[in-house]
């Protein structure tokens, strides 16, 4: 009976391979290894286990690791012995200048998505304890900010590091019409600047690729985990280059109150002055979720007058914070916005 090993598996099964030999005084024998490491120990035959073994030893040395062979008893050298030297994995003392300490704390504010939050804090608290204070001063009137997830991220994440078949529902960016997608997760990535997932959609029979944030509401489970294999050679940035192209730009055009929507305005390709609080302008844009998400950002100081789609958009972003059901009062309602 074969066993199959998915990516968490592995990389599970190499950290613990290191921890092993790195905390070690004298070299581990095969045996041994295959001991104290559980994941070997569930392989299905000796042979089995010395090919996973060598795999795994070529990988630890390709990615820096110093993993040395030595004869595991000094009276008999026939039998190698494995351990990783302390003193070359460890990383020399680092040290910081003052801009670059400055720099740090900039970026670990920039990480306001839940995922990374933790990460960065805990990585600041650790240069506190050493000693290391950092220059906010230099930085003052500067806030980054970076958007790290959209709120499907983490169940795919999962999803494709288990190989575990999903099912939500998607929103195609031309329609805004929403569908079932029942998908076979290969891979996420970055493409300018917005999330991608590939994978092999079922119901389609097809591989596809889905933009994270026209997925709605919640990532469900439809199958076990490992139950499909990614394809040798999968490229995900090069799949979704082929796909995940803007479209021409279109105008918009927004009323935007005085004194507000500054970076809106250094756009606009017209402005005119509807009164002393109101401003009409122009300004392109090419993706409607992403634009729609700007001007929300902005609150009720900038109101969408067209197209519909991108007025829609934003009316159902709203209504979805304050969970008042299918339309907002006031301007905000279709009619009030036409």
């Amino acid at each position: 009976m074969s066993t199959k090993f998915n990516a968490a598996d592995k990389t599970e099964r190499l950290l613990n391979l290191v921890i092993c030999l790195l905390y070690t005084r004298r070299p581990l024998s095969k045996a041994k290894i295959r001991g104290a490491v559980p994941q070997y120990g569930t392989s299905a035959s000796e042979e089995a286990f010395d090919r996973m073994f060598e795999r795994d030893k070529d990988e630890l040395r390709e990615l820096g690791i110093p993993l040395v062979t030595e004869p595991y008893d000094q009276l008999f050298d026939d039998e190698p012995g494995y351990r990783i030297d302390r003193r070359e994995y460890g990383l020399p003392e680092i040290s910081f200048a003052a801009d670059e300490l400055a720099v740090l704390g900039l970026a670990s504010r920039a990480w306001t998505q839940a995922t990374l939050a933790g990460p960065a804090a805990q990585a600041l608290r650790k240069l506190q304890a050493a000693g290391v204070e950092r220059d906010d001063s230099s930085l003052i009137g500067i806030a980054a900010m970076v958007r790290t997830v959209e709120p499907a991220f983490e169940a795919v994440k999962d999803a494709v590091l288990q190989h575990t078949p999903v099912v939500f529902a998607y929103r195609k960016a031309s329609t805004a019409e929403v569908s079932t997608r029942h998908v076979q997760p290969w891979a996420i990535a970055s493409w300018h600047g917005r999330w991608y997932l590939t994978g092999f959609d079922t119901s389609r029979n097809a591989p596809r690729v889905f933009r994270l944030g026209r997925i709605e509401g919640e990532v469900a489970v439809e199958g076990e985990a490992g139950s499909y294999e990614v394809p040798d050679g999968h490229r995900p940035s090069e799949m979704i280059s082929t796909v995940a192209v803007d479209r021409d730009p279109q105008p918009a055009a927004l009323q935007v109150r005085a004194g507000a929507g500054h970076s809106l305005r250094r756009r606009a390709h017209t402005t005119d002055a509807l009164d002393d609080t109101w401003s009409l302008i122009s300004v392109d844009f090419t993706d409607t979720e992403a634009f729609a998400a700007e001007i929300c950002s902005f609150g009720p100081d900038v109101v969408v007058r067209g197209p519909d789609e991108l007025r829609d958009c934003v009316i159902r972003r709203l209504t979805a914070v304050l969970g008042q059901g299918p339309s907002l009062p006031g301007r905000f309602s279709k009619g009030a916005n036409g």
